[in-house]
């Protein structure tokens, strides 16, 4: 025991002063163990401080309080909730009836001696320094003691009397504005004295106001609503505190029996059992949370990454502990002749990688650390919220930082082994041994690849599980990356068509397959990762390229603006028409029911709505299924009306399905049917959708009374309300009005009676407006005082551009680093090469074209097999996609959903691009890398004899 403590330390000290003499090659060694580790503990000290304990959240959410306590909009009834308060349901199962609704009194659920404060929320537009911002308005008392936590006071003061208000400092930022400034909101003339910033620790990209109880919210809320616009749709809760032992579970019943929901600080840091919350006995509740199964499946997956990981390290580190190996070649020969053996030799080597290792854990790990306090800042920007603390778990960052000792250990196992065979005599002398092969690693590689392929078409075609798929891509690529030294092999026969350079490259590298193995399986790896996610990236671009629905004809502008009544279109049309390309302009209407300034779907008072009237034969049977009275259907049944005319779904959506128009709308949609344009011309309306139409007649239905309309629906009956009907034509199956399913023209609806008011327009463009005139048109909708609804049709933008240049990149950096190690290594073997082809008289130029060569030939054979390896996963992938897509599209026709007749398209797209520059930019700007940093000349040594 005690020697063989003594032959490790002994062992450790050389590896130590040799890391120390070869700090180049340490530095690249360290550097790639420690990268991994420096991300991964940043990421979870990151994570773990972003993680808020119970108690943090409920400061944040309650202050210094008990509890909040809501109203869950059920009338009052008595209810149910979970322990967090998040969902809810009434006591009494309605089935399939009519749930409750209205408001419940949370002042009557207060316990007795409570203390209560008002916290109301609305919103509304407020003008800035740059327009107008859509910003929350948030009414409560911040200077009681009970808030303390919810708001970090950041300059100034909270406000405490009319007149005044707090912002976040995003809003600030936003807004152009500063402590001091003065705000205004759209619809009300007060004006409002900034006096104080502050942030939201859980909500930092928040655009928030705060003011004193009752002094913004209502004064703006009437004031809007006195214009006819929407009001601020205000909500208030209360926080509550009781004292004593808190807010308990007993008193959350208490409050549920009277219909009102409660968050409490008590229960949330000591929650119930599952069997003493109500809610979860009822059917279809539980406490659902990660199943053992999927809990293992994530483990399985991370531990999967981390494998790989470690792989791609240690087929990147090996070779360079190689290198090291090899230049002390002499030392470790000198250990054998002192009566060293091949254990003492093995543990030199072995800790060279311990050396490494510990050194990486611990400057990884400890710039982890750093980076992470130093960005700490802009991580908490970037996720939008606080920190809770800087946490720290030293076992965690302990276990990380084993990881790279481990990685370190295995990088260095097969230049120790090899070390260990070598004679004394050929160490001492400089002598390089041939040594086969091994012909059982490359059997065992053919049996794992051919495995894991199997195994990745099994989970592609016969099951719906995704880590399958993964599973077996891994393992075939583990059996590819152990066939590596016999593939090189076989790319040693082309060595017979090049010319001299690259075939002398390539022979060195064929013939020195213990090197130049591991630097093109590491190649291999990574090209293969970043072929996969390129291939099935493009794959899925061209899926949903195809899949992708336009609202408007390319080109086409809408604004669309229902507010006041429609008093700011006319403005809206003009900026537009002022600011755009525009050919063809069609102005649009709505159809209105109640007040001229009722909203689209407003259920104020004296607000109704309209639907198009559809026949009873006209009518879907799939549509009254699950309504009272109505016959349950099976899936064969349901197969077939799905493909009827009547149960057809059109998947474009149009804000509003009936437009006031006149034939100019038909120009910028490109309907082409005179018909249609000359019905417009002639008073008639013009149908879209023939469901609508019997008789030549399209019927529009008034609904005034809408909450009697909604109980009716509930029980299958048609809503109440009166029917305009107006001729109609009806427009051929193949024109497309893009969600539009009727064209009035103005003087039919003004005929019949209806009540319409101004909405936008749809423009027709000469080309697509550019980057310069949206912003133009932005600002002076900004200097309008409102956001127009604009939308512009530019076709299917794909996003994938910058992922795959980003994967070509990472994927050329690991190629470029691998093949230069390699190449290193392949230099420090050819020295004597080198040595005698410039006594002979080689030109100097010689040694860097063969450095050159050496590189790029490791870094093509690497990207040539990563290339074929990466499709693999892509393809696997994409059929279980498919797979289970088309298993939805089997249940969607057993279900009868309409708009399902086509077959899921999944195609399977290779990056040609992608593999282009990996194929032929990354080998050759290897290739020319390494050889502009290679020196030319060297002295010219005597070479020893052998």
């Amino acid at each position: 025991m005690n020697r063989w403590y003594h032959s490790w330390v002994a062992a450790v000290r050389i590896a130590r002063r040799d890391a120390w003499r070869f700090k180049g090659r340490s530095s690249l060694v360290l550097a790639m163990i420690a990268l991994p580790i420096l991300g991964v503990s940043a990421a979870d000290v990151t994570l773990r401080s972003a993680d808020l304990s119970a108690e943090q959240k409920m400061e944040r959410g309650l202050g210094a309080a008990d509890a909040r306590m809501s109203d869950p909009g059920m009338g009052g009834v008595p209810i149910l909730q979970t322990p967090d308060g998040v969902s809810s349901a009434p006591a009494k199962d309605y089935g399939e009836g009519v749930w409750p609704e209205g408001h419940g009194d949370i002042r009557a659920a207060f316990p007795a001696g409570a203390k209560a404060l008002k916290d109301s929320n609305g919103s509304g537009k407020l003008r800035t320094g740059h327009g107008l911002l859509n910003t929350v308005i948030h009414e409560l008392d911040a200077t009681d003691p009970m808030t303390r936590g919810m708001m970090t006071l950041e300059e100034g003061r909270f406000p405490d009397k009319a007149g005044e208000v707090a912002a976040t400092t995003h809003f600030l930022e936003a807004g152009g504005l500063k402590v001091g400034s003065t705000i205004a909101a759209r619809g009300l003339d007060t004006e409002y004295r900034i006096v104080g910033s502050y942030e939201l620790p859980d909500a930092l990209k928040t655009d928030e106001v705060l003011a004193p109880p009752g002094t913004f919210l209502a004064p703006l809320d009437k004031a809007l609503k006195a214009d006819d616009l929407p009001g601020t749709e205000t909500s208030s809760t209360y926080l509550v505190s009781v004292g004593g032992d808190g807010f308990t579970w007993n008193m959350v019943k208490k409050a549920n029996s009277q219909g009102i929901t409660v968050i409490s600080r008590a229960v949330a840091l000591n929650p119930p059992a599952d069997s003493e919350v109500p809610l979860y006995q009822k059917d279809g509740w539980s406490n659902y949370q990660q199943s053992a199964a999927s809990e293992a499946a994530a483990l399985a997956v991370v531990a999967t990454v981390v494998g790989l990981a470690m792989l791609e390290i240690c087929l990147l580190a090996g070779p360079a502990f190689a290198v090291g190996a090899r230049r002390s070649a002499r030392q470790l020969g000198l250990v054998g002749a002192n009566g060293g053996d091949r254990r003492h030799i093995r543990a030199i080597v072995l800790s060279g990688g311990l050396v490494i290792g510990v050194a990486a854990a611990v400057v990884g790990t400890v710039l982890g650390l750093l980076l992470t306090f130093a960005l700490r800042p802009l991580l908490e920007d970037y996720m939008g919220k606080r920190f809770g603390s800087f946490d720290v778990r030293p076992l965690e960052l302990l276990g990380i930082g084993l990881l790279a000792v481990l990685t370190g250990l295995l990088a260095a196992i097969v230049p120790a082994i090899t070390s260990s065979r070598q004679s004394v005599l050929a160490s001492l002398t400089g002598r390089r041994g041939v040594r086969r092969s091994s012909r059982v690693l490359p059997v065992i590689g053919l049996i794992a690849a051919g495995l894991g392929i199997t195994i990745t078409l099994y989970g592609a075609t016969a099951t719906d599980n995704v880590a399958v798929v993964a599973g077996g891509s891994a393992l075939a690529e583990l059996g590819i990356v152990a066939l590596t030294p016999a593939l090189v092999g076989l790319f040693g026969r082309l060595g017979g068509w090049l010319p001299l350079s690259p075939r002398l490259a390539l022979r060195d590298a064929v013939r020195n397959r213990g090197r130049t193995a591991p630097a093109v399986a590491a190649v291999l790896a990574a090209v293969a990762g970043t072929v996969a996610v390129a291939t099935y990236t493009a794959s899925d671009d061209v899926q949903q390229r195809a899949a992708y629905e336009a609202q408007l004809p390319h080109g086409v502008v809408t604004v669309l603006n229902g507010e006041g009544g429609g008093r700011d279109v006319p403005a809206i049309r003009a900026a537009v028409q002022k600011h755009f390309p525009v050919d063809v302009r069609a102005d649009v209407d709505r159809i209105v029911v109640g007040n001229a300034g009722c909203a689209p779907y407003s259920d104020a008072k004296g607000c109704g709505r309209y639907e198009i009237f559809t026949p009873k034969d006209n009518r879907c049977a799939l549509w009254a299924e699950g309504t009272p009275g109505s016959k349950e259907l099976t899936p064969a049944e349901r197969r077939k009306l799905s493909k009827d005319w009547r149960c057809e779904e059109n998947r474009q959506y149009a804000e509003y399905d009936v437009l006031v128009a006149d034939e100019k709308l038909l120009s910028v949609l490109a309907v082409d049917d005179p018909a249609a344009f000359s019905a417009l011309k002639s008073g008639k309306a013009v149908s879209f959708d023939r469901r609508n139409v019997e008789k030549g007649q399209v019927g529009i239905k008034l609904i005034t009374d809408t909450d009697q309309a909604d109980l009716m629906v509930q029980k299958g009956k048609d809503a109440p309300g009166e029917i305009k009907s107006f001729p109609v034509h009806q427009a051929p199956q193949s024109a497309t009005a893009y969600g539009v399913k009727v064209i009035l023209p103005a003087p039919a609806a003004q005929a019949a009676g209806l009540i319409t008011a101004p909405v936008g327009a749809y423009f027709s463009t000469d080309e697509l407006p550019n980057s310069a005139q949206q912003q133009k048109l932005e600002a002076a909708l900004d200097a309008l005082g409102t956001d127009g609804g604009l939308y512009v049709e530019k076709g299917y933008t794909g996003d994938n551009s910058i992922e795959l240049l980003a994967l070509a990149i990472f994927a050329g950096l690991v190629t470029i680093g691998a093949a230069g190690i390699a190449t290193g290594l392949a230099q420090t073997d050819a020295e004597p090469d080198l040595k005698t082809l410039a006594a002979v008289g080689a030109p100097p130029r010689v040694r860097r074209t063969l450095s050159g060569f050496q590189c790029g030939v490791v870094a093509a054979m690497g990207v040539a097999l990563g290339s074929a390896a990466g499709v693999l996963p892509a393809i696997g992938l994409r059929l279980t996609e498919e797979r289970q897509q088309l298993k939805w599209y089997e249940e969607a026709l057993d279900a009868g959903m309409g708009g399902v007749n086509e077959a899921p398209y999944v195609p399977i797209v290779v990056p040609w691009e992608t593999l282009a520059a990996l194929l032929v930019a990354v080998p050759v700007g290897a290739a020319l890398l390494a050889a502009l940093v290679t020196r030319s000349r060297t002295a010219v040594a005597r070479r020893a004899a052998g």
